[in-house]
């Protein structure tokens, strides 16, 4: 059969692969709503560094396995990175349910930062493999409103189950089913797409002095390619605000009087409003262009992290969770998209790795920064020093990176 690019010719493979990263994205809102406050609980941890330490070290085994993904993808597959991906999330749930100390919390944070660096990003590359250049912001509009969507729908239904059954395990018992149908879709009836790369770099033709080495790959993406590198520091600081709203928001939502149900509707809102709101960002930013969604989703996220600092009601927090997701959208999937503008096919996966090694080191930096500095001056000087560093982000978005799309980019 013919190879051919494009979202309508290959709706049902590109169907499928929403619907895996659907759950894959439900496999982290496990423990959106409720484990800072198992944390507390259950293992009585007052400290806000320690409470914030499983974001840690989702964030650092997440951002180094995006990078090896990256290049995996290219060297075996995308499709038995996706499958080795599941196998590795299987344990999960059940350390989530009977973990006997935080330590072991801690190993399954592992193992779940592993398990989203394979599944994730090769949902990502495979999507961008499939679509070709016209619709990069539509693709990946679709691949994170999926993720998200059921980030949000898994943390609602744990934040319901605790308040209903308790902290453990009830909450842990979907996890064994998004495990079990993300694994079976995975391995049945997921397809092979690098030869959609070899059909599109044929197209393009050969790159002038050939394909760049790892190292130059890194290197580009990460500082020395004013627009990949722009991107980069986006991603990093996008993923800093969101783990500190990870680990502290639902303290922050505990400490002004709202219950479980409350903080687990809270902790939902934030990412259904980013992963709803995706649907129209990543199509807009094929019309007009990746820059300007890019540098004000920086600012309405800063924003929204200065609404929730400044609320003493559910109301307010409400405000200030939908201003940080419509703000997340607008960045999320633009970011991917123009990492797919620049790159050549050739080396796009390897740059999606980099590029996605430092925007989940973002969790890991916005927990511990966050964290520190919560324990030294209070739970409001933390989030308005995360708000700080996303509007500077936005400033140098603005002063640094050129547009991508290449419809906007001006001929020489």
């Amino acid at each position: 059969m013919a190879v051919r690019l494009g979202l309508r010719e290959n709706a049902g493979q590109f169907a499928l692969l929403v619907v895996v990263n659907a759950f894959v994205g439900a496999m982290v809102g496990l423990e959106r709503s409720i484990l800072p406050a198992i944390a507390e609980h259950e293992f009585q941890l007052a400290a806000r560094t320690a409470v914030l330490s499983f974001i840690v070290v989702f964030g650092m085994a997440k951002a180094l396995t995006n990078y090896g993904a990256g290049r995996l993808s290219d060297r075996v597959g995308r499709k038995h990175v996706l499958v080795a991906g599941w196998l590795v999330a299987v344990p999960v749930p059940f350390l989530l349910m009977w973990a006997p100390s935080w330590n072991w919390i801690l190993c399954a944070n592992l193992l779940l930062g592993i398990s989203q660096g394979l599944t994730w990003s090769t949902t990502v590359i495979m999507k961008i493999d499939l679509v070709g250049a016209k619709q990069r912001g539509l693709a990946m509009g679709l691949n994170e409103f999926a993720g998200y969507v059921a980030v949000a729908a898994s943390a609602l239904a744990t934040g319901w189950i605790a308040a209903r059954y308790g902290l453990r395990p009830q909450p842990f018992y979907l996890g064994v089913g998004f495990v079990i149908v993300g694994l079976a879709l995975s391995a049945l009836l997921v397809r092979e797409t690098r030869h959609h790369v070899s059909h599109e770099s044929a197209l393009l033709g050969t790159l002038p002095g050939g394909v760049p080495t790892p190292r130059e790959v890194f290197w580009r993406t990460t500082l020395l390619d004013r627009n990949l590198s722009s991107v980069s520091q986006a991603g990093l600081v996008n993923n800093l605000n969101d783990g500190m709203a990870w680990g502290l928001f639902p303290l922050v939502f505990a400490a002004a009087g709202m219950n479980l149900k409350q903080v687990g509707m809270l902790a939902a809102i934030y990412p259904a409003t980013w992963g709803v709101s995706q649907l129209a960002t990543g199509a807009l930013s094929d019309r007009t262009g990746r820059k300007p969604l890019i540098v004000w989703g920086m600012w309405i996220q800063a924003a929204g992290i200065g609404v929730v600092t400044m609320a003493h009601v559910f109301a307010g927090f409400v405000i200030g969770a939908v201003l940080l997701g419509i703000g997340t959208a607008m960045v999320y999937p633009t970011l991917l998209a123009a990492i797919g503008d620049v790159a050549h096919p050739s080396w796009r996966a390897s740059a999606v790795g980099v590029y996605r090694l430092w925007r989940d080191l973002g969790y890991a930096i916005g927990a511990l920064l966050a964290g520190l500095t919560a324990d030294a001056f209070g739970l409001n000087v933390a989030m308005w020093v995360i708000a700080a560093l996303t509007f500077a982000s936005g400033v140098v978005s603005a002063t640094r990176m050129a547009e991508t799309l290449p419809a906007r980019v001006p001929s020489p």
